[in-house]
């Protein structure tokens, strides 16, 4: 299949974004899919997601595991279970597993690392790590260890709105987009995101964020809409810094689904999943109307039972009572039923290939 592609400018973004018009809405769709399937093909990559701890010191005002939540039991997985995951990953035939945690300094680079190290030993999988704003030599050592790829979203370009949501940490700053650009030169596949709705987002400055998947030539792009958490001030606060209506980004799962769409126009080969947050707002539906509309990957939960229910970033997490069997076996019918075929191997961004 030939598909000529020229990716939108940040006008043709912006129009998408706002369009009213149901034509136009499905021709965004439309390409999409065209362009995933010329660029990734059809496989779906599964990748099994473990959320390592709970535990964190930032506090985030959207965020259910924020470090003033109080009423959230906390944890920290035993590397055992970890490994147990890993093997689990290999059984259901995952080609990655992603290891994700709240960002925690009490977690020791030398622990992560020598978890990465046994995995790749005893394994063939790639690891993707989620473990937020670290030390440079965390990275660094992580990398040497084995670890494939690293994902830090930067959930907002507009520097003021990141600075009101995402407070630092007391005497220190944060840039993740240098953080992204270091990642890369330690030679990570590097994968980034935002959040689609958060109060006080409009949607000349999500343009931008979308038009900067581009500039920044992501491997991976995570997005998903804002679901406000009980426990947390955005939850109570949120109306206020809403911005005036047409200026403000809705956090619909419609809107999830166009910035997805024009993740995949902007960064035609990078790998997009279609996140849980699809699902929780939008049934089961949500993790296949994602996937016809540019992601072409999954992440069924492989976190254990007794853990899953503590890792509520927002509330309602969808697949929160699902096993891992349960987790993989549903994500695996929805991808048949799409036509389309199950990811094998490791499943590399073909962005990757570019370079070298």
């Amino acid at each position: 299949m030939t598909h000529t592609h020229t990716p939108p400018d940040r006008q043709a973004i912006l129009r998408w974004l706002v369009s009213d018009d149901p034509q136009e809405v499905a021709a965004l769709w439309r390409l999409a899919d065209l362009t995933r399937q010329c660029f990734v093909g059809d496989p779906v990559h599964l990748r099994g997601l473990v959320e390592v701890s709970n535990r964190c010191e930032r506090n985030c005002l959207y965020c259910g595991i924020r470090a003033d939540n109080r009423q959230l039991q906390r944890y920290l997985m035993l590397s055992d279970e970890i490994l147990a995951c890993a093997h689990k990953a290999v059984q259901v035939g995952f080609g990655t597993l992603v290891l994700q945690a709240g960002e925690d300094s009490a977690i020791e680079g030398q622990w992560v690392a020598d978890i990465v190290r046994q995995v790749k030993e005893e394994t063939d999988l790639a690891i993707t790590l989620s473990l937020g704003e670290r030390p440079d030599q965390d990275y660094q050592l992580w990398h040497a260890a084995g670890a494939d790829r690293y994902l830090l979203r930067f959930e907002t370009g507009n520097r003021e709105l990141f600075d009101r949501i995402h407070p630092p940490l007391a005497g220190q700053s944060c840039d993740r987009l240098s953080i992204l650009a270091r990642l890369r030169e330690i030679g990570y596949e590097v994968g980034s995101g935002v959040m689609v709705g958060i109060p006080g987002q409009s949607y000349d400055s999500l343009a931008d964020d979308i038009d900067r998947f581009r500039t920044l030539d992501l491997d991976m792009i995570g997005v998903g809409p804002y679901i406000p958490h009980p426990d947390t001030p955005l939850a109570s606060i949120g109306n206020r810094w809403a911005l005036p209506p047409g200026e403000q980004v809705v956090n619909s799962v419609e809107m999830g689904y166009r910035v997805i769409a024009l993740a995949r126009l902007v960064c035609p080969q990078a790998n997009i999943p279609s996140t849980t947050a699809f699902a929780t707002l939008d049934g089961p539906v949500g993790r296949e109307l994602g996937l016809q509309r540019g992601a072409n990957i999954v992440m069924p939960n492989l976190t254990p039972q007794k853990y899953r229910r503590m890792y509520e970033i927002y509330p309602a997490k969808a697949a929160s009572t699902e096993d891992a069997e349960q987790s993989c076996a549903a994500a695996l019918r929805q991808i048949r039923a799409l036509g389309r075929t199950v990811g094998t191997g490791r499943g590399d961004s073909p962005n990757l290939q570019k370079s070298i």
